[in-house]
């Protein structure tokens, strides 16, 4: 009986110790692992663009005047030469009560210098009348001989002054005659709405469709106001504004591949060209940035973009390098040596530091040159616990 119960008491004493041993003794650390693999890399430049018509013709008006209501619709079909809507002549103002007391009063006034260039045109016409008279009278004297040609060429000088002095009268008349014709008019059309005398048709200089309309109901427009857009939606292009720092990165012919544009597939695309001056920009954060248009076509068969139009939005990823069978690990395993980069890769349950030599690196994607085999795992996300030869194993035992 004594002896029995020193082996339970010698047993749970073991167990005790054995268990306080265990709970002392290092365990592995769980980690992250990815494999270093071989496959197609890209060195990509991500940014937003947006579509744009190549050839867009901005219609504007040729001359001031008073435009009738426009009868097109965005998207309509035009041909060239076709008339897109009439300029009429400005309308007439209408008058205020002084205003039109002041009319008026014009009109009165050139009525009554009408009837006074009347009475002096009569005037010069009866002194003209006496002349002419005069000078018959003169003219049968100097051929008896009674005066003398002195008095002869006196006589027909006032006599020609006279007759012009009678011209003169006539063209005051007439003067008087349209200026009283100018203030009834003015009166007259002030209220009366007058037919236009002529229109001015404004044609579209090309075929196409019409992008947007600026102006659409009737009004007064001015000599170079914008009035109508037009051109094809079926040439597009994509405008980008790069960094100006990823501007010079890219250069004309570079590959473009265009995603989440509404599509199922992504679109191909080359830049034609990047634009030599910068402008600045407030991003969505506040922060004033350098931007850069590229300008790029877009490749793929029209077929496949056809429902495409103008300022659509497109994502567009700039493939600065590309390789098929690039050796890669995840960028979150690089962490600094010196100079270089080094990895943890896993070697019989323990973290081995390894150098490395990285290529070309694309986000969170790094390709390696050397230090690394195909298959070799990786920790991704080492932390200050991670040393050399430390016990470590994959998160979820694999």
């Amino acid at each position: 009986m004594k002896l029995k119960r020193i082996l339970t008491w010698l047993v749970v004493g073991g167990a005790i110790v054995a268990a306080i041993v265990w709970g002392f003794m290092p365990r592995p650390i769980q980690v992250e692992t990815a494999p270093a693999e071989r496959g197609p890399l890209q060195v990509l430049i991500e940014e937003e663009g947006k579509t744009r018509v190549v050839d867009r013709f901005v219609v504007s008006a040729p001359v001031a005047g008073f435009a009738r209501r426009l009868k097109w619709d965005v998207g309509d079909v035009v041909k060239r030469g076709q008339t897109l809507l009439d300029l009429d002549p400005p309308r007439a103002t209408v008058l205020d009560p002084r205003s039109r007391a002041e009319a008026q009063a014009r009109v009165a006034a050139a009525d009554a210098s009408l009837k006074e260039a009347q009475e002096d045109l009569a005037a010069a016409n009866a002194e003209a009348g006496r002349w002419e008279t005069q000078l018959k009278r003169r003219q049968e004297l100097h051929a008896a001989g009674t005066i003398s040609d002195e008095n002869l060429t006196e006589t027909e000088s006032d006599a020609q002054r006279s007759r012009a002095q009678a011209r003169a009268a006539q063209y005051a008349v007439e003067v008087a005659q349209h200026q009283l014709e100018a203030s009834r008019t003015a009166l007259q059309h002030s209220v009366v709405a007058q037919q236009p005398a002529e229109t001015v048709s404004v044609r579209a200089p090309v075929g196409g469709r019409i992008l947007k309309i600026i102006r659409e109901s009737e009004g007064v427009v001015n000599s170079g106001d914008t009035l109508v857009e037009i051109g094809n939606p079926h040439g597009l292009e994509v405008v980008v504004e790069l960094l100006s720092a990823d501007a010079v990165k890219v250069a004309p012919g570079t590959r473009v591949l265009f995603e989440r544009w509404g599509g199922d597939q992504p679109l191909e695309g080359r830049v034609r060209v990047v634009e030599p001056t910068g402008f600045t920009k407030i991003s969505a954060l506040g922060v004033e940035e350098q931007r850069v248009l590229a300008i790029i076509d877009i490749t793929s068969p029209p077929e496949e973009w056809a429902r495409l139009g103008d300022g659509y939005r497109v994502e567009a990823r700039f493939v600065l390098w590309e390789g098929e069978n690039v050796l890669q690990v995840p960028s979150s395993a690089l962490f600094r040596e010196g100079d270089g980069w080094a990895v943890f890769a896993l070697g019989g349950g323990l973290a081995v530091r390894k150098p490395v030599e990285l290529g070309k690196r694309s986000g969170l994607i790094a390709e390696v040159l050397s230090g690394l085999q195909e298959g070799d795992m990786v920790i991704t996300h080492p932390d200050d616990a991670i040393a050399d030869g430390v016990q470590v194993e994959p998160r979820g035992g694999k």
